[in-house]
């Protein structure tokens, strides 16, 4: 793991750095494992597409000042991704999370998305930032609830209903 950057973030559980070169194995094995990425926008990746798109993130902290961060517990451990990304249908700014299924269901997704959320609105000072579900996955349901996103618009793409989910904050509104 790097050493922490402007961009890194500590919660009482998890530590989130900008994605870099180093993680390029753990994003190959997460963003290649049905379990943990079928459901993402694109589905489960190749390696040399996870490589592409590792690339881009580390572009994207660097044109915008936000992107994907790697999540690991205190202790090193590759847990998932969350972070921030222009969706490719021009919907706008959208947060991401995927995390190994074996660390699910103990509030950390929503605990890093929830720190992903605060740093696009405080920090990039992004006003309005959305999320997108398969209308089938509650557990990404819940954690965009947990964190005060809320459901303002639905659409179907391949058969499958996705909702879309959306936080606003004005300038004074902190």
């Amino acid at each position: 793991m790097t050493a922490l950057s402007a961009w890194s973030m500590v919660t009482g559980r998890l530590r989130m750095a900008p994605v870099g070169y180093w993680d390029l194995r753990d994003l190959v094995a997460l963003k290649g494992d049905p379990r943990a990425f079928a459901q993402m926008l694109g589905g489960v990746r190749a390696p040399v597409q996870v490589a592409e798109e590792l690339a881009q993130d580390i572009q994207d902290w660097g044109r915008f000042g936000y992107g994907m961060w790697s999540v690991r517990g205190l202790r090193g451990k590759f847990l998932g991704l969350t972070g921030l990304m222009h969706r490719p249908d021009g919907r706008g700014v959208a947060l991401r999370f995927a995390f190994w299924p074996e660390v699910r269901g103990v509030g950390l997704a929503s605990e890093a998305a929830g720190m992903a959320l605060n740093y696009a609105h405080g920090t990039a000072g992004l006003s309005k930032v959305i999320a997108v579900a398969r209308e089938d996955n509650f557990a990404s349901r819940m954690v965009l609830g947990s964190i005060g996103m809320a459901e303002v618009d639905r659409f179907s793409r391949d058969g499958i209903i996705r909702l879309v989910y959306q936080s606003v904050r004005g300038p004074s509104a902190g």
